[in-house]
């Protein structure tokens, strides 16, 4: 028996991980363990792909090596994504649905386009254009799309309303340590709508792409997923609880991993952890105040039908990697069915063909699909949360929880 002692495990796992930032800058994502070793590994002659394939292939052979069975299994599914990043940089050929596996230990298949038709009768309903399809479709969403659009001056001032409104329900429901902080801040050039950069300590920087327009019906969700109660509120709920606990493995937080797609399914489901269904109403209040007008009921009319085209984007990434369907065919197809405009849809390709985050759109897709059955297994959600559901929710924030878990307690 290996007679290493669980630090040593724990140690040589986030030596592995932020080894990973040698060869693509921004895979790891957050780290706040010990400086130290950071400093140890980036003072390091810089591994080759192939070298930390081979160091996690050792890494798996030597679990549990003394940990609780509990984190030695969080361990090793991260370990098994990320060897699988190495042989991928390494130049070996893994396909898409074999990739989305590995990293997030998720199996993904195309869905049916005849669920993205039902969607687009239930959206033109919502539109109040009965029986409308393709171009006369495109261009009811696009109008409506547009009296969406949130004048430029006024973006950074709702950001800050809607952290605030959202901080402070959070706060009562998940309490957080007093000196937790978020600063956002406003970018552009980016592939993403929004980014937490979490800094340890309890304190995020969160960045807001306006690249594109920000929307009425958007931007609540999009602050309540990067900070409360989502990305911001699980880093500082898991730096409390379970690096508090002394589980170091928690300090860092890699890309394409299972850890993202449990993060991004709980901060897709952060709003209505913190509202229920009932949102709208909520917002259309904070909007009122800078002279806005959120149409309650279209909003949730179209929340409801746009659901169905949850899976679009991920059938746009398997089109494209592993059916090589050309950029403009896969733009075409995000066009069609996401109702998306030409440069909307150039932007989510950008996202689809990044070396770095091209499997990632399944974090979003299978993430809110498994975490929501699993919370839905507690209590439907409802108009406000109820007890059954926030304390799943809770669990999300708290635990070392996987993929894989959570199908087990689904099952069982």
């Amino acid at each position: 028996m290996n007679s290493a002692a669980p630090a040593d495990v724990v140690s040589d796992y986030l030596r592995l991980g932020l080894a990973f930032d040698r060869i693509e800058e921004g895979f790891v994502d957050a780290y706040t363990g010990d400086p130290a070793l950071k400093a140890e590994v980036d003072n390091a002659p810089a591994p080759s792909p192939g070298e930390l394939a081979a160091r996690a292939r050792e890494l798996l052979a030597r679990l549990p090596d003394g940990l609780p069975a509990e984190r030695a299994e969080f361990i090793a599914s991260h370990v098994r994504a990320l060897e699988c990043s190495a042989r991928k940089f390494a130049g070996e050929q893994i396909g898409f649905v074999d990739e989305v596996k590995a990293y997030f230990d998720v199996d993904i298949a195309p869905l049916d386009e005849d669920v993205y038709a039902q969607a687009h009768t239930e959206i033109a309903a919502a539109l109040g254009v009965p029986g409308a399809t393709g171009e006369r479709l495109a261009q009811a969403y696009a109008e409506h799309r547009r009296s969406e659009e949130i004048p430029p001056d006024l973006v950074r001032p709702l950001v800050a309303e809607f952290a605030g409104a959202l901080r402070e329900r959070v706060r009562a429901e998940f309490p957080l340590p007093e000196t937790e902080l978020v600063d956002f801040e406003v970018v552009g050039d980016k592939p993403w709508s929004g980014f937490n950069y979490y800094l340890g300590g309890y304190r995020s920087r969160v960045a807001i792409n306006t690249d594109l327009p920000q929307y009425l019906s958007g931007l609540p969700g999009l602050i309540a997923h990067e900070a409360y109660p989502g990305h911001h509120t699980e880093h500082c709920r898991k730096e409390q609880i379970l690096v508090g606990g002394g589980q170091a493995e928690q300090t860092i937080f890699l890309v394409n991993t299972p850890q993202c797609l449990m993060a991004e399914g709980l901060a897709d489901h952060a709003l209505a952890a913190a509202l229920g269904t009932a949102w709208q109403p909520w917002a259309a209040e904070i909007y009122a105040d800078f002279g806005l007008r959120l149409d309650v009921e279209k909003s949730a009319a179209l929340s409801r039908a746009t659901a169905g085209l949850l899976h679009v984007r991920q059938d746009a990434a398997l089109a494209l990697h592993d059916g090589h369907r050309s950029a403009d065919e896969v733009a075409a197809f995000l066009q069609r069915w996401l109702l998306a405009a030409p440069d909307r849809a150039r932007q989510m390709l950008r996202f689809l063909t990044s070396p770095l985050w091209r499997a990632y759109i399944s974090t979003y897709v299978e993430g809110y699909a498994l975490l929501g059955d699993w919370l839905d297994a507690a209590a439907p959600l409802e108009a406000a949360p109820s007890t059954a559901r926030l304390a799943r929710f809770r669990r999300l924030l708290d635990e070392p929880l996987t993929p894989a878990r959570l199908r087990m307690e689904l099952s069982a």
